[in-house]
């Protein structure tokens, strides 16, 4: 647990909003689970950035924690929504 905390507290240090830059580098960061709610933390970090850090649809093999960005933005209207095709 002391790492989870340690990742935290890093997370808390960074001021916000974040650049580009540092939005992009923190999306790469996202493992394969909610880690204890960091996750959470650092997608809200992310999202300081004042633009979507993720453009285009990540698809459904994506991290969760990528395609929730996405749908976020989507969902704020910060970028089109994707056509839907109807069958």
């Amino acid at each position: 647990m002391e790492e989870i905390d340690r990742r935290s507290d890093q997370l808390d240090a960074i001021g916000s909003p974040v650049t580009a830059e540092e939005a992009k580098a923190l999306a790469a960061c996202f493992g394969p689970d909610d880690c204890y709610g960091v996750a959470g933390t650092l997608l809200h970090l992310i999202e300081t950035y004042p633009n979507p850090v993720l453009t285009t649809d990540p698809g459904p093999d994506a991290n969760e924690w990528h395609q929730r960005l996405y749908a976020r933005a989507v969902n704020a209207g910060l970028i089109p929504q994707p056509d839907c095709i109807a069958t």
